[in-house]
């Protein structure tokens, strides 16, 4: 069973955890969380993180960071290998759901998932109106602009 290791901005990785928890509580071995304090230097981060990675339960990692360029994923960048861990950066609670749903699969089949679950995760939702408003009619200037 790979290991997940969440590295943010606090308290999003924390946050992020207790979500994956309240949806699959035999998960808490698997998925490890580092929030990055906004007054600590990487160095010292970036010891923390390699100490919590040491300890990861299976024989792969796959690191999720938020925001690709700030402090969590440039510390990211240095734990990850390419071969038993890997890194994606943008990480959301779709993608994060989804990887822990297949965290049993491959690293590479993991890293696949994990991005379908992130990208399919992200929609546009149109907004109806309530069922005791009157539509418009087709007719209705006000949905016109005389400026067009």
């Amino acid at each position: 069973m790979n290991s997940i290791f969440l590295i943010a901005h606090a308290p999003l990785a924390t946050a992020l955890r207790q979500c994956v928890l309240h949806v699959f509580p035999d998960s808490a071995d698997d998925v490890v969380a580092l929030d990055v304090q906004p007054n600590m230097p990487p160095d010292e981060t970036l010891a923390q993180a390699r100490a919590m990675m040491a300890q990861g339960k299976g024989p792969n990692t796959l690191v999720l960071t938020d925001v690709f360029g700030a402090t969590p994923c440039n510390v990211a960048q240095k734990l990850v290998d390419g071969v038993r861990s890997k890194l994606i950066t943008g990480v959301n609670l779709p993608m994060l759901l989804r990887t822990v749903s297949y965290r049993h699969e491959s690293l590479d089949a993991l890293v696949s998932r994990a991005m379908i679950g992130g990208t399919q995760g992200v929609m546009h939702v149109a907004v109806t109106a309530p069922q005791n408003q009157a539509n418009r009619s087709v007719n209705d200037q006000k949905q016109h602009h005389h400026q067009q």
